[in-house]
């Protein structure tokens, strides 16, 4: 199993990386270090996760004990919704690279398709609890994140949670300069993107899984919500392998060829999590998981439902 996966600019991107979402401030900075003593390189941020200040100290902190070099790193970070007007981008960039403490990142992503409204509110709303929309387009966005690219403060960009006819729009962009190299979206046994992974191979886009565990600690998680860490089937799978079922909900990205960037703030799970290397699930054991797909997902983006970049009314 290759460490990375080359990106269409030559980059090499690692297969396993860290997440950062829901990691509270004082347990992040923790985190990103016991990480990199793991032997993570790559880290996954965004400006709306409030905790990109820590994440920087944590990596300055590695770097100047040498731990590892800025090049061995591969920094990742997004660019909010209150953000896509195109003179705001150079600024919410800029704002990351100064929390962070780089100079550039690997990877800056448009984290979603939908604009909010400008502001310090990241998810205004009206009387009724939708978001407040901004009346721009992302492909003026994405001429704005070609310029970051242009001006050495990011090598290179791509984008989250878009859908494939989104994707599209910005391929068939008049002028465009650089294609996205990665689509972050949610991605596990319950929902497996089959259609939208194809596409984005097709395309030379990375895919990149996130919420590979199925996100167990979000903050609107319902009992009868399905679990995949506790499902039996996915368990059997593990106990054959003599793994953990988030080892094997793990693996199983990493075998489709995605990246995929599990959270956690416990220091044995993050080691745990990386114990990934040196078992194969075999191809019925991944026919298995792609058969346990419901299309359930557990970032909806419920708020944003009637927004005219809503992403997932689209079939994918």
């Amino acid at each position: 199993m290759a460490r990375f996966l080359v990106l269409y600019t030559g980059a090499k991107m690692p297969v396993l990386g860290l997440g950062t979402w829901k990691s509270a401030p004082g347990k992040v900075g923790e985190a990103v270090k016991v990480a990199i003593d793991v032997g993570y390189r790559h880290i996954d941020c965004a400006y709306v996760y409030q905790n990109e200040n820590e994440v920087g100290e944590a990596i300055q902190e590695k770097l100047k004990e040498k731990v590892v070099k800025r090049e061995d790193l591969f920094i990742v970070s997004k660019l909010w919704c209150t953000y896509h007007d195109k003179s705001l981008v150079r600024g919410a960039c800029k704002k990351t690279l100064s929390d962070l403490k780089l100079d550039y990142l690997d990877l800056y992503l448009i984290h979603w398709p939908t604009g909010f409204k400008a502001g310090e509110d990241n998810f205004p709303l009206d009387e009724t609890g939708s978001v407040i929309p901004s009346d721009t387009d992302f492909l003026d966005t994405w001429t704005a994140m070609e310029e970051l690219v242009e001006e050495g403060l990011v090598k290179a960009i791509g984008v989250s949670n878009f859908n494939h006819l989104q994707i599209e729009r910005i391929l068939n962009k008049p002028g465009l300069k650089y294609k996205p190299a990665v689509n972050q979206i949610e991605c596990h046994p319950y929902l497996t993107q089959e259609k939208l992974v194809q596409y984005c191979e097709s395309k030379g886009i990375v895919v990149t899984a996130y919420s590979p565990l199925g996100s167990p600690d979000r903050p609107w998680a319902k009992p009868e919500d399905p679990s995949l860490l506790d499902d039996p089937r996915i368990k059997a799978i593990a106990n054959k392998h003599g793994k953990t079922v988030a080892q094997v909900l793990i693996r199983f990205p990493m075998q489709r060829n995605l990246i995929v960037i599990p959270k956690s703030v416990t220091p044995e799970r993050i080691a745990e999590n990386f114990q990934v290397f040196d078992f194969e699930l075999s191809s019925s054991d991944m026919s298995t998981l792609l058969s346990y797909n419901r299309n359930w997902r557990v970032c909806a983006l419920v708020s944003c439902a009637n927004h005219k970049d809503y992403p997932f009314k689209a079939e994918f």
